[in-house]
């Protein structure tokens, strides 16, 4: 069995991550939703982003969503887990992400970093832009699920 394990802070979680979710569950056996908790502001509570993944991913049988705090390597070690999955948006990405994986690997030799790009519709969403569009009172309909989009205007961010 193979599981692997998506993190990020999704904030908020983006039609991209979810194509790249999606995606991810139809080739390994569990994917696990890692939302992790930030050392820098974020719009959404850790608790809130935990939530709004679950419900986008609720009719997934081999997708779970959790948080974690600290090292990820640590978190994917106690997770049982040797794959790590990362989204690649663009090639401004590759360098960032590259670096993360070598320094991920130089802690866990054996846990392997995997790469995958969002359908072409979604390379350039991101979620910083979609707040960056929320904030400014633009329609981030195309970009987010309506939950998150009825969240951020929860929030009084639209």
């Amino acid at each position: 069995m193979i599981k692997v394990i998506y993190p990020g802070t999704f904030d908020p979680i983006t039609r991209g991550h979810e194509d790249v979710v999606r995606r991810a569950a139809g080739l390994f056996d569990e994917v696990v939703v890692a939302v992790a908790g930030s050392r820098s502001a974020t719009l959404f509570t850790q608790d809130e982003r935990i939530s709004m993944a679950q419900e986008i991913f609720v009719s997934y049988g081999n997708v779970r969503v959790t948080g974690f705090d600290g090292l990820l390597m640590n978190y994917v070690r106690a997770q049982g887990a040797r794959v790590v999955l990362r989204g690649l948006r663009a090639v401004s990405d590759f360098e960032y992400e590259f670096q993360m994986a070598g320094m991920n690997r130089s802690i866990h030799p054996d846990v392997e970093t995997l790469f995958l790009t969002p359908a072409e519709q979604y390379t350039f969403i991101s979620a910083s832009m979609v707040r960056e569009v929320a904030r400014f009172g633009g329609d981030v309909s195309k970009f987010v699920s309506p939950s998150v989009a009825a969240k951020l205007v929860e929030k009084r961010f639209i």
